[in-house]
């Protein structure tokens, strides 16, 4: 049965039952991850008083994802992505419990580093096959629809997720009870994906290779137009990114304690949940390039405003319009890479993908809490926030076919659609 035809149905993907099941599963996934954040962040600045420590977290999560990401994606296009994706959630749902289990008995803080880079592994295989699958629950017409609903319900777990975990610690005086939702969360997504059962895939034959590994760099690198998207992406965010000092900013800077850091995790995520329900209610894109640099640009001047405000109800407002520029810039790129991009490439290009977004926010951490360390967290969210505007400079003058970009091209090679339910 062929979906009925409109101008523009804001809720296209979301008549496809697959889909349905997959955006729930990455709902409650997302959830964990962010109720995680906040724990971790909170525990590690409560036992050590160190930016430094927060930092490293960032250096704990990214290193399996430059380690195994390549390997993962090419994992994702010769087998069952399903199968992929639900063995990555019971490792980083192993690794939630390892954490409660440390946090009940006070274990060392280095097996919390530990515990997080050994979900980083989980993580790093679960990315290219679970957002490579999204081309195979959707038919083409909805990727856009399906990437801004996926992006909104992101949103609505950030927004709920830190705010939960804050609750949740403040009650208990620890992150014990997080950690455990958290595993629970991750083995209910494996439980939901059981049931998701997407269109057949398009295996690679190739011998795996290291050209075969690095078939998903050499498109990107050829796609300028894509490399310069994610190119924006990793700079800016390495720059202006923020929260991982937002623990410091809620106990030394505004004085709100862990409620207050809850509510400071979920301000960026309101501001962006707001604009993905927008994206997803006023149709096709135009002037995408363009929007994209104002959003960047619009990103590192409200960290700027962050970092130089003592008020929270101005640091609240700052960071939910970080959010709300963000999330324009996150549907932008994530569309793109779906339109341009052939399914029997999807894991590996997917996986060059999650490199450049965990560099951006992982690395971005770490090199937050070091400079923090040296000149404390207000001057290093300032001078972020320009480097953030100096790099939308950079990127506007050096990739002109991406700024002059108007509405989302077609993908490079159409698949045959899904049943819709």
């Amino acid at each position: 049965m062929a979906a009925p035809a409109s101008a523009h149905d804001p809720y296209q993907a979301l008549r496809y039952r697959d889909y349905r099941l997959f955006l729930a599963a990455r709902l409650l996934a997302a959830i964990a991850v962010l109720m995680q954040d906040v724990a971790v962040g909170w525990q590690l600045y409560e036992r050590t008083n160190s930016a430094l420590a927060l930092g490293l977290t960032g250096l704990a999560s990214v290193t399996p994802t430059i380690l195994f990401a390549l390997p993962a994606g090419a994992l994702a296009d010769r087998v069952d992505r399903r199968n992929v994706v639900r063995l990555g959630r019971l490792v980083t749902g192993s690794m939630s419990a390892w954490l409660a289990v440390l946090s009940a008995t006070r274990g060392p803080v280095w097996m919390i580093y530990v515990a997080l880079f050994l979900g980083g592994i989980g993580y790093a295989f679960v990315g290219p096959a679970q957002n490579a699958l999204l081309a195979q629950v959707l038919p083409t017409e909805a990727f856009a629809n399906g990437i801004t609903w996926s992006s909104t319900a992101f949103e609505i777990a950030a927004v709920t997720g830190p705010a939960l975990s804050g609750m949740l610690i403040a009650l208990e005086k620890s992150a014990t009870g997080v950690y455990v939702a958290c595993a629970l969360l991750a083995f209910t997504y494996v439980v939901l994906f059981t049931f998701v059962h997407p269109r057949e895939q398009a295996i690679e034959r190739e011998p795996l290779t290291r050209a075969a590994l690095a078939a998903g760099i050499r498109f990107v690198l050829h796609e300028r137009i894509i490399f310069g998207a994610i190119t924006l992406d990793l700079f800016a965010v390495l720059f202006g990114g923020a929260t991982t000092l937002l623990p410091i900013f809620a106990k030394d800077v505004l004085r709100v304690g862990p409620v207050g850091l809850g509510w400071l995790r979920a301000a960026p995520s309101a501001g962006a949940l707001l604009t993905a329900l927008w994206l997803a209610h006023r149709g096709p894109l135009r002037r995408a390039g363009r929007l994209l640099m104002i959003a960047v640009g619009g990103f590192g001047a409200a960290t700027l405003v962050f970092g130089l405000s003592r008020s929270f109800p101005l640091s609240m407002a700052a960071l939910c319009f970080v959010g709300a520029f963000d999330s324009i810039s996150v549907v932008i790129r994530a569309s793109l890479l779906q339109l341009r991009t052939p399914d029997r490439l999807r894991g590996r290009v997917n996986a060059v993908n999650s490199i450049f977004i965990d560099l951006s926010n992982e690395l971005g951490g770490f090199e937050s809490g070091s400079v923090a360390a040296l000149i404390g967290p207000v001057a290093t969210v300032v001078l972020g926030g320009i480097g953030t505007l100096a790099v939308v400079g950079v990127v506007t003058a050096r990739w002109r076919d991406l700024v002059g970009l108007d509405a989302l091209d077609s993908p490079v090679d159409p698949a045959p659609e899904p049943v819709l339910e």
